[in-house]
C-alpha cells in the first residue's frame, strides 16, 4: 500500500503524480476504519483528502505555516506528517489530539478548535515573516461554515489591504459564497487554472511597471475587466474588493488542478484567495448522504454506518424537549442557536416553531446581541450554546444584556469537562465569568428533573439575565429534585421520592444550621454531587461521617445562608470541574471569611490552573482528583 510508505511529506513529494489518486483512496479507507473505532470528525476530513495532499505537494509545512480554521479537517494532514500510526489513540487520554496541536508536530503551526480566526492568525504570521526578513509561505484553510463568523471578515479585510503575501484557501463544501452562472463561469474557472493564463497575467502586470495600479491605462483596462467579470462571475467580487486575487472555483477533488492553482497562488506573492469546492463525506456513502451525522461521530459499524452504542437521553435532548413544551405555553419564547441545532437539542423546537427559531450560524457574539434585541422588545429569547463557544460573546453578555438587565435565558450546554475534544472544548470557564457579571442568575441542575424545573424558573420566574448550565451526556445516579432551594442537604437523611427503578438517594427537605466545629462537609453543584455521594458512602463505612450539600444556584450566593450552614465546620471540601481562580469555592470561602465563619480547613478541588487535555470524562476526573477516590483521599489527608 502506498500509504504505508508515507512517513513524512517528503515521501509524498517523491510519488509519481499518477499514484496520487490511489493514495487518496487509501487515505479515505484509512480514515473510515480508524474513526469507526475511536470516533471523531469524519465527513469533513473525507472531503479534504485531495486538497490536503495537494497542499503537501506544493508546500513544506515544516517551514511554511498552514493555519487550520476550527481544525475538524486536520486528520489527513496528521496522517501525512508522521502521525499515521498514532490514530489508534485518536482523541483518547494521552493520545493523538483531534485538532492541530503545535506540541505534537512542527507541521502544526497553530492550535485550533474554535472557528473564524485563521485569517487573522495567518496575517500575524505573514507580518512576522516580513518583519524578520524570513522566507516562507503562510496559508489559512477556512471552511464556508467558518466564514459565517464575523471575525473571518475582520481578518480578510485587513489581510487584503495589507498586501502581505498570504494564501486563504476557502474550502466550500456545502454552499458557495455567491452562485456562479452556468457554463461561462465554469469555462472561465478552467481557463484561470491553466499555466498559460498565469504567465500572461504575470507578464501583463509587469508590462505596466513595478506599480501597475498607478498607471492610468492599467486602471482603465482593469476597471473594464472587473465590470465584465462581475457580470458573469459574481462570486469573486467580494474578495477582490477586499484586496485579494481570487482564483477559482476549483474542483477540490482534482489533484492536478489543485497543485497548479496552489503553485500559482504561491508565486503571486500577494494576498490570494483560492476558492475550492469539495464534497463533505466523499468516498464513504453513509457520510456523503448524512454529512451532519458524520461530522462528529462516536464509534460506528463501517458497513451499516450505525453507531455501536445506542444513544439514550441526555441533558441536551431534555433541554430541547422542555423548551419546546414551554414555548407552546407562551408565544414570546424564542430559541436561538449558533449552527448547533442538533447538538443543543433544538431540532424539535425548529420543527414545531420555525418562525420562533433562529440559527445565527457560527456567530456567537451576534447571537447574544440579537437575543438582547429580542428581549428589549418583549420576547423571551433562549440562546442554547456550548459553554466553550459562549466565551466568544463575553463582551456582548456585559454590554448588550447585563447593563440593561434584559431577560435573556442562556442554555449553557457542555458545561464542565467534555472529554475527547480536549482543551479547546472543555466548559471550564462559564462558572467563573458568568457569576462575575452583575445581575446574572446562574442555575445548576444535577439531573433531568431539575433541568426541566430550572428552565421553567428561568423562563417565567427570573426577570434578569439567567443561565442554566448543564453537562454533556446523561444525568448520573442522583435523581431527587431539590431545585426549589438554593442549597440542599443530601446526606445523611431520609429516603426521597425517586424515579421508578432507581435506588433511593438521601435528601433533606429543609435547610437547618449544622455549623458544628466537628463536622466534615462536602459541597458541589450539578452532576458532580454523584461523586460526593459515592465518597460519603465510602467514608461512612470507614467511620468518617460527612454531610453532602448541593448548590442549585451559584449566582447570586446567599452569604448569610452559607455562613449559617458551613460556618466554623471542621472541614469544608468544595468540588468543581472548572478552573481554580475565581471558582465557586473561592467565593464561598470569601463569604464565610467576611462573616468570621471560616472553616477549620477549606479544601478546593477543581481543574486547577492548567488547561485540561483530551480523554474520557472519567479519566480526566480521576487525574484531577475530582472523583470519589480523590475526594476520599482529600478528606483522609485533611484529617
Amino acid at each position: 500500500m502506498l500509504l504505508e510508505s508515507i512517513h513524512s511529506p517528503a515521501d509524498l513529494k517523491a510519488l509519481d503524480p499518477r499514484q496520487l489518486p490511489a493514495l487518496c483512496a487509501e487515505l479515505r479507507q484509512f480514515l473510515v476504519e480508524r474513526v469507526s473505532r475511536t470516533g471523531g470528525h469524519l465527513a469533513s476530513n473525507l472531503g479534504v483528502v485531495e486538497l490536503t495532499v495537494a497542499i503537501h505537494r506544493v508546500f513544506d509545512t515544516s517551514q511554511d505555516r498552514l493555519v487550520f480554521d476550527v481544525g475538524h479537517q486536520c486528520y489527513v494532514h496528521k496522517a501525512l506528517t508522521g502521525r499515521r500510526e498514532l490514530f489508534s489513540t485518536l482523541r483518547q487520554f494521552g493520545g493523538l489530539s483531534g485538532f492541530p496541536k503545535p506540541y505534537e508536530s512542527v507541521h502544526d503551526a497553530f492550535i485550533a478548535g474554535h472557528a473564524s480566526n485563521s485569517v487573522s492568525v495567518a496575517l500575524g504570521m505573514a507580518r512576522a515573516r516580513t518583519l524578520s526578513g524570513a522566507d516562507y509561505s503562510v496559508l489559512a484553510l477556512i471552511g464556508d461554515g467558518a466564514m459565517t463568523g464575523g471575525l473571518s471578515y475582520e481578518g480578510m479585510n485587513n489581510a487584503g489591504a495589507s498586501g502581505e503575501p498570504l494564501i486563504v484557501i476557502l474550502n466550500d463544501n456545502g454552499m458557495s459564497i455567491n452562485p456562479n452562472v452556468g457554463g461561462v463561469s465554469e469555462h472561465l474557472s478552467h481557463l484561470r487554472s491553466k499555466p498559460a493564463y498565469y504567465h500572461f497575467k504575470k507578464y501583463y502586470r509587469k508590462m505596466f511597471g513595478k506599480h501597475p495600479a498607478q498607471n492610468p491605462v492599467y486602471r482603465r483596462i482593469h476597471r473594464v475587466k472587473t465590470i465584465l467579470k462581475q457580470a458573469i462571475f459574481p462570486g469573486s467580487s467580494m474578495f477582490e474588493d477586499m484586496g485579494f486575487t481570487y482564483l477559482g472555483p476549483v474542483d477540490g477533488h482534482d489533484i492536478e488542478r489543485l497543485c497548479t492553482v496552489l503553485q500559482w497562488a504561491k508565486d503571486l506573492k500577494t494576498p490570494v484567495l483560492v476558492h475550492v469546492r469539495t464534497r463533505k463525506g466523499r468516498g464513504y456513502p453513509h457520510a456523503e448522504q448524512n454529512p451532519d451525522r458524520f461530522h462528529g461521530i462516536g464509534s460506528f459499524d463501517v458497513d451499516s454506518g450505525q453507531p455501536l452504542k445506542a444513544s439514550g437521553a441526555d441533558f441536551s435532548r431534555v433541554f430541547g424537549d422542555a423548551l419546546t413544551e414551554y414555548a407552546s405555553e407562551n408565544p414570546r419564547v424564542c430559541a436561538v442557536t449558533a449552527a448547533m441545532s442538533d447538538g443543543t437539542g433544538l431540532s424539535g423546537f425548529a420543527k414545531a416553531f420555525p418562525e420562533r427559531f433562529f440559527d445565527v450560524a457560527i456567530a456567537e457574539g451576534h447571537g447574544v446581541s440579537m437575543c438582547a434585541g429580542l428581549a428589549a422588545q418583549g420576547m423571551i429569547p433562549v440562546f442554547a450554546v456550548y459553554s466553550t463557544f459562549l466565551q466568544r460573546g463575553y463582551d456582548m453578555l456585559i454590554h448588550d444584556v447585563a447593563l440593561e438587565q434584559l431577560h435573556v435565558v442562556f442554555g449553557v450546554d457542555r458545561a464542565g469537562l467534555v472529554g475527547a475534544d480536549g482543551e479547546t472544548h472543555h466548559g471550564c470557564m462559564d462558572a467563573l465569568y458568568l457569576p462575575q457579571i452583575p445581575g446574572f442568575t446562574v442555575l445548576c441542575p444535577a439531573n433531568f428533573a431539575e433541568l426541566r424545573s430550572m428552565l421553567r424558573q428561568a423562563l417565567f420566574d427570573v426577570k434578569n439575565p439567567v443561565a442554566v448550565r448543564y453537562p454533556r451526556g446523561a444525568e448520573g445516579a442522583f435523581r431527587a429534585d431539590t431545585s426549589g432551594k438554593a442549597l440542599a442537604r443530601l446526606w445523611p437523611d431520609e429516603p426521597a421520592s425517586r424515579s421508578e427503578g432507581d435506588a433511593p438517594d438521601e435528601l433533606r427537605d429543609t435547610v437547618e444550621n449544622v455549623g458544628d466545629a466537628g463536622k466534615i462537609m462536602l459541597l458541589s453543584y450539578g452532576i458532580l454531587v454523584n461523586h460526593l455521594l459515592d465518597a460519603a458512602r465510602r467514608l461512612d463505612a470507614e467511620q468518617i461521617p460527612v454531610e453532602v450539600w448541593k448548590l442549585n444556584r451559584i449566582a447570586p450566593l446567599d452569604a448569610d445562608e452559607l455562613s449559617a450552614v458551613f460556618g466554623g465546620c471542621r472541614v469544608l471540601l468544595v468540588l468543581e470541574d472548572c478552573f481554580h481562580t475565581g471558582c465557586v469555592g473561592e467565593r464561598v470561602g470569601a463569604c464565610l471569611a467576611e462573616r468570621g465563619a471560616t472553616p477549620g480547613k477549606l479544601l478546593l478541588r477543581n481543574a486547577g490552573d492548567k488547561f485540561v487535555p483530551a480523554g474520557s470524562v472519567a479519566e480526566l476526573e480521576h487525574q484531577l482528583g475530582l472523583d470519589a477516590d480523590g475526594i476520599v483521599s482529600a478528606v483522609r489527608e485533611a484529617l
